[in-house]
């Protein structure tokens, strides 16, 4: 191991270890943004290399079998799509995507970073590790050229479906679901590490990560926690409720107190927060299972958020690959009841979602791990020139179809910004 003080270290020596790993096949970048304040805290800043994943699982039966195995001295990193939900219940995904990621993706690195309180740590192969680090060039910063980003379900149709699943409410087929939508463009070239920093400089989230499988690459900047485990306790933190930012100090204290007393908004909460809780007792000691915080509204540079925390004692028979067959995936990203909601998600909507709603994470030799939801997040493909990212609000019975399509541009705004793009509705892909 070396450790270097970072007083040593110039001030972008971050985007260059970044540009530098991207080199490498397999690339994980874990980014905090300094909010230290979030409850229970946010990621660790780690950033970990391969050359090979052999022996990479590709279910959670193989997944289990890789975390038994002796642990690495460091941390595994990772990936889990939303299509891991075809493995856990009998469900398919049918509909279209230009993604193509494995449903889920491990790796151990051979060479990986922490970056301490007070230093810098390199561990694993560390031989000019950090003189090859040094002698990158930082990313061009130059913005990518992305004019338009197309909608593969235009205004008119999720306001449609948005309809449509308000009359599933009243018929008693779900309480509420998450209804998304992509928007993507083909044919992008863009550099990856420069467009993931200039997300991250326009929304540094708590959970914000790079991962690059190949010539796939997600760049994410999502505010929330999915699970964590520290010891015996495992934490979900899911994310309901959503409002601009005011532009004044008193308008944005107006927005908080329309948020927190928005009963729409505190439905769709609490509703959730009972399936969290319900997801966490199948793997939990019996009646530790508990919610510190109810409703929590926390700033974010664009939005206030409500999130909610949700905590348990874990059953000591229980494993990782326990824990995610009896939560996964996350109920903020679904509706509930989960199964039929994610039934009526493949009806209504026309992309498979690839990592969107799926998770970035890392694992500890003793268990602890820690797992984001993947939202705010492009994904794209460098052999192909595919750009796409996802964003979706929940639909009650109380929804109204043109506020919801308002949210959903709400958080699209970062990922646009950072693109330089605008939402085209004249141009509608015809693919199935």
């Amino acid at each position: 191991m070396l450790t270097i003080s970072y007083s040593e270290l110039p001030p972008d020596f971050r985007a260059q270890a970044l540009q530098w790993a991207a080199q490498y096949r397999y690339c994980a970048y874990y980014e905090p943004n300094h909010h230290f304040s979030y409850p229970n805290g946010p990621f660790e800043r780690l950033l970990g290399v391969a050359d090979s994943a052999t022996g990479s699982p590709t279910c959670l039966d193989e997944l289990r079998l890789w975390m038994q195995q002796k642990p690495p001295a460091g941390p595994r990193f990772g990936i889990l799509t939303y299509e891991l939900k075809n493995e856990i219940e009998a469900l398919h995904s049918h509909n279209f995507t230009g993604l193509e990621w494995p449903t889920l993706h491990f790796f151990t690195p051979q060479t990986w970073l922490h970056w301490r309180e007070d230093a810098l740590e390199i561990h694993g192969d560390t031989d000019e590790v950090l003189a090859a680090i040094l002698d990158t060039a930082p990313p061009n910063p130059a913005a990518p050229r992305v004019a338009t980003m197309r909608p593969r379900l235009p205004k008119a149709d999720y306001t449609a479906a948005v309809e449509a699943v308000r009359e599933d409410i009243l018929n008693g087929e779900v309480y509420e679901l998450n209804l998304c939508m992509e928007f993507f463009a083909e044919d992008v070239v863009l550099d990856p590490v420069a467009t993931f920093l200039r997300l991250n400089e326009a929304s540094p989230m708590p959970f914000a990560g790079f991962y690059k499988l190949a010539d796939h690459y997600l760049l994410c900047a999502s505010p929330e926690r999915f699970l964590s485990q520290h010891e015996s306790v495992i934490l979900s933190q899911p994310i309901k409720g959503t409002i601009r930012r005011g532009t004044t100090p008193t308008e944005d204290e107006q927005q908080r107190y329309q948020l927190l007393h928005n009963e729409k908004e505190r439905a769709e909460n609490l509703m959730i927060v009972d399936l969290v809780r319900n997801d966490l007792a199948r793997v939990a000691q019996t009646g530790s299972v508990r919610v510190p915080e109810l409703f929590g509204l926390y700033p974010f540079r664009h939005v206030w958020q409500m999130i909610s925390t949700i905590e348990a004692e874990l059953r000591p028979d229980a494993d990782l690959v326990d824990i995610l067959r009896a939560t996964f995936p996350m109920g903020s990203m679904t509706g509930a009841p989960k199964i039929r909601a994610m039934q009526l998600i493949e009806q209504y909507e026309r992309t498979r979602r690839g990592l969107y709603s799926g998770c970035l994470g890392y694992t500890w030799p003793d268990g602890s791990f820690e797992f984001n939801v993947v939202i705010r997040s492009l994904q794209y493909r460098a052999d192909t020139g595919y750009l796409s990212f996802q964003v979706g609000s929940a639909i009650t019975y109380d929804s109204v179809p043109e506020q919801e399509y308002a949210e959903c541009l709400l958080k699209a705004k970062a990922m646009l910004e950072v693109l330089g793009a605008e939402v085209s509705e004249s141009v509608e892909d015809r693919k199935t």
